[in-house]
């Protein structure tokens, strides 16, 4: 058998089985633990509920929320859009479609930072990226977006405008607070990371 043809039968199956991976699929490896403590450190895996409420309001196609908390949680109260995907069932086969990708921007929260926190560890761990975690979770979300407390008078530009944004998308994404055809709901200062979703109630738990 000449050398070529018999290249050629090694390739040629290789060049089929490449084909078959999705476009949208990354090659992972494993992150070494001094990698994740240098991002842990550096905290730029954080999003704030401001960054997400503006790419919810915006319909940002590249925000994808995970919902780490128990399916009845999940039930009972969500972000719009978001995946429940327990933090229990995280590593499995059938999840790793969500995370074997960098076309989306992965954000996962639960009632508070803990849980989201611990989830992110697992899949960098296993070498996935372009997570991000939602500081505060759905109880900060609750407070901040659904209920913004109004700033006296006497504040700064900022945050009253920080206000005023925070009530226009509580009134977008399911607050109390009506918005008209007219109203901004801009997020104020530079636009940042991705988001999550609101409720009226505040979610009992802190994880």
């Amino acid at each position: 058998m000449q050398p070529l043809y018999k290249l050629a039968l090694v390739l040629i199956p290789l060049g089929i089985l490449v084909a078959a991976i999705p476009d949208n699929k990354v090659v992972v490896e494993k992150a070494n633990p001094q990698q994740i403590l240098a991002e842990m450190k550096d905290g730029s895996q954080l999003v704030t509920a401001d960054a997400i409420a503006d790419m919810l309001v915006k319909k940002d196609p590249t925000l994808q929320l995970i919902d780490v908390r128990s399916q009845a949680e999940f039930d009972q109260f969500h972000l719009p859009g978001a995946i429940n995907v327990p933090i229990d069932n995280l590593l499995s086969e059938e999840n790793s479609g969500l995370f074997a990708q960098e076309v989306r921007m992965n954000v996962l929260y639960g009632n508070g930072t803990t849980a989201a926190s611990q989830a992110w560890m697992l899949l960098r761990q296993q070498g996935y990226k372009s997570l991000y975690i939602f500081q505060g979770g759905v109880n900060y979300w609750a407070e901040t977006i659904l209920n913004p407390a109004q700033p006296p008078s006497t504040s700064s530009d900022d945050e009253l405008a920080k206000y005023d944004f925070r009530k226009a998308a509580g009134g977008v994404l399911g607050g109390a607070v009506p918005v008209t055809a007219t109203t901004n709901v801009s997020a104020p200062g530079p636009s940042v990371p991705k988001s999550g979703a609101p409720k009226k109630k505040r979610v009992a738990g802190g994880c």
